[in-house]
């Protein structure tokens, strides 16, 4: 199965961002800054989260998705900078380093294939035992309504936990 960036949406979500543009509404520099940190060891980042009662937040990415970069920048990096937002970064086609939950070494990919992840972004909430504690939240969805779904499946996740 191929990457699928954006979905369905992308065309509409490129159009907002020209229009975004030519109306001179260019993304602020503290928008441009927002990076959220890659996957190094999702048993850790898991222990960590779980430290905090918060579910572990994983965004699924694809170098050059104009809708990734909008949820990492308006959606999940604000909420991990000013929340403490429990939140990683794993890159699709990318031979990233990193481990599993069970400590095994892996890739970005390998792990993206491995939960059967083909569409960008997807956005995926881990609790307790390494479960998937909410639905996923896969592709772009209509810029006036992603922050609603993400916010739902946040609060589904925290009380599973």
């Amino acid at each position: 199965m191929s990457a699928v960036c954006c979905g369905v949406q992308r065309r509409r979500v490129l159009g907002a961002l020209a229009a975004g543009l030519a109306l001179g509404l260019a993304p602020s520099a503290q928008a441009a800054a927002l990076l959220l940190p890659p996957s190094r060891s999702l048993a850790n980042e898991l222990a960590q989260a779980q430290a905090v009662r918060e579910p572990l937040v994983v965004m699924v990415s694809l170098a050059g998705c104009p809708f990734c970069k909008v949820v990492r920048e308006h959606y999940l990096g604000p909420m991990h900078q000013r929340e403490g937002l429990p939140v990683v970064q794993v890159d699709m086609r990318s031979s990233a380093a990193t481990t599993d939950f069970a400590g095994r070494p892996a890739t970005h990919d390998q792990l993206v294939r491995a939960w059967g992840i083909g569409i960008a972004p997807t956005v995926l909430f881990f609790g307790r035992g390494a479960t998937e504690v909410a639905e996923r939240l896969a592709g772009g969805y209509l810029p006036d309504f992603y922050g609603a779904y993400l916010d739902e499946r946040l609060l589904a996740a925290r009380r599973r936990g």
